[in-house]
């Protein structure tokens, strides 16, 4: 990319930005049309967001001075982030796990798994989860998409995978739970997380949380379910009932101040969530809103195919639309969808939180007017037009089951910041070029290629096209590419040092906060069960 189009990228996105100013306060509208992007409500100021968001806002700082500069020249743009730089910041936030083997006999269908994140909002609303289950078999995946902020998209991060793992436990292990908590006797973990050291915790709440999901499993116990819900069952209830908690939870009167707005923001904020749940070869994926997941797939002839697990639930999604319209009265069809937006506001028609389009107009008013400080929640004292029947959005996720087959070699989890840079089949040939270069293959598949001869071969082949070093993990190497690529898929260094130039109130023009996590398969694991099983 040259640096007149370098230039243009960031004299225009400044032109772009169009700032309506209400009632005290502000939201930011953005007019360019390439990409959908989601409408947001920015907080008012950083001093609101350190106050009232129980978070570090953090930031890098890569030089002293600002990360780039214009000269006199208005065509002229220097940049003054050099490739070491760059390589900071895309790999400030990368995660890598293998999972431990307890059983050398039953091997884990996953081999391991590679996450990373690259925010363009200050701060970040996306958000991931990764935890193996303790009291039930299978490990939990998440990607979390916040909108109107970051506080919903944390907290469901921080809850859901317990509301899962609860609803599958067995009757006995739920009343042993009980027991302890109820003698204030050590209690069965539930769960082993996963995190970076950068992740979030919204610790000043926890105790909520706990007591919210002990609520929870009670009710289970009373069920009188021996051996725990199904795992479809279990994902829908637990986003469900999760969902139920937040709403409930903002409208409960405390006199804790910042359990009082945090509840309330928690709620008006919004956030869609794709999570995985693998079991051996059994793979569930449940989903609300737009972020994706798909497979990587490679037949026995070694071409590599993409299988989307996940439909995005907004206006591109017909059977979405008809769903809505099937929800609301004849007299809405025109209002209810405008501008490939629900109500004309939002792009996904499945969300977390977002009382905003759930809650009556007289509901809403009566709990922020109980806040007990009303400066940083101003921007939830909106009401969409056309607002009749609520509710108009709903957390119930569609969940998807997928048997896992030896030609199933990767599990692509990522927000909409990825999918609007790049499509299916583009993400899973760079998974799968990355794993040709990195000699990452199976070993009884790659052998041969391991081979001294063809080693040295690629080496050469690297040095004669100058072929950088590439990223070790391989979330990284998509956002490098959603990022930095041009039209061939190259990588344009001076292209990727723009779009990680873009100071804060112009980056996300050009790009979203993207979440990555990539779930590598043991396809020797996954053929030793189907051996096993007589190939059933």
């Amino acid at each position: 990319m040259s640096r007149t189009v370098s230039c243009w990228i960031l004299k225009s996105a400044k032109q772009s930005l169009t700032v309506i100013h209400g009632e005290k306060r502000c939201y930011s509208k953005c007019l360019l049309s390439r990409h959908h992007i989601k409408w947001r409500r920015p907080i008012k100021s950083k001093a609101v967001s350190q106050k009232w968001l129980c978070y570090p806002v953090h930031e890098i700082s890569v030089s002293s001075e600002r990360s780039f500069r214009q000269t006199s020249s208005e065509n002229d743009v220097q940049f003054l982030l050099n490739p070491t730089q760059i390589n900071y910041i895309l790999r400030a936030n990368e995660l890598s796990y293998k999972p431990i083997e307890f059983d050398g006999k039953n091997p884990s269908t996953v081999l391991k798994f590679e996450s990373n994140q690259l925010a363009s909002n200050t701060p970040c609303e996306d958000r991931r989860s990764a935890a193996t289950c303790l009291q039930t078999n299978g490990h939990l995946f998440g990607v979390f998409d916040g909108h109107a902020g970051s506080a919903c998209a944390q907290s469901v991060s921080e809850r859901l995978f317990y509301y899962i793992a609860v609803s599958l436990m067995s009757q006995k292990t739920l009343e042993d739970i009980e027991f302890a908590s109820e003698h204030l006797k050590p209690m069965l973990p539930i769960l082993q997380w996963h995190k970076h050291k950068n992740d979030h915790l919204y610790r000043e709440v926890a105790s909520l949380y706990v007591d919210h999901l002990r609520v929870y499993w009670q009710e289970l116990i009373n069920l009188d379910n021996e051996s725990g819900m199904s795992l479809e069952d279990a994902m829908v209830y637990a986003f469900q009932r999760l969902d139920s908690d937040i709403s409930l939870e903002a409208q409960v009167p405390t006199n804790n101040e910042f359990l009082r707005n945090l509840t309330l923001q928690v709620a008006f904020s919004g956030a869609t969530a794709c999570v995985s749940h693998i079991d051996g070869i059994h793979l569930h994926i449940a989903n609300s809103g737009d972020c994706r997941a798909i497979l990587g797939v490679q037949d026995d002839n070694g071409a590599w195919s993409a299988v989307p697990l996940t439909a995005d639930h907004n206006a591109f999604n017909k059977a979405e639309l008809q769903r809505l319209n099937a929800e609301h009265p004849p007299s809405e069809k025109d209002t209810l969808v405008t501008d490939n937006r629900l109500l004309g506001i939002l792009m996904p028609f499945r969300a977390f939180g977002d009382v905003i389009f759930k809650w009556s107009r007289e509901l809403q008013k009566s709990v922020l007017l109980n806040a007990c400080d009303l400066e940083p929640l101003n921007i939830y004292q909106y009401s969409p037009s056309n607002y009749h029947t609520p509710p108009y959005l709903s957390a119930e996720p569609e969940v998807t089951y997928h048997k896992l087959r030896p030609q199933d070699k990767f599990l692509i989890m990522a927000s909409d910041g990825l999918w609007d840079m790049l499509e299916n089949e583009q993400v899973v040939k760079l998974v799968a070029n990355h794993l040709l270069e990195n000699f990452l293959q199976e070993p009884e598949l790659s052998a041969q290629k391991r081979s001294l001869g063809n080693m040295h071969n690629l080496l050469l082949n690297r040095q004669s096209k100058k072929v950088p070093v590439p990223d070790q993990n391989i979330a990284t190497h998509l956002i490098r590419h959603a990022i930095g690529s041009n039209e061939d898929g190259d990588i344009e260094q001076e292209k990727l040092a723009t779009m990680l130039s873009l100071p804060e109130d112009l980056a996300r023009m050009y790009r979203d906060d993207i979440t990555v996590t990539v779930i590598f398969f043991n396809s020797s694991a996954i053929e030793t069960y189907y051996k096993e099983n007589n190939n059933s």
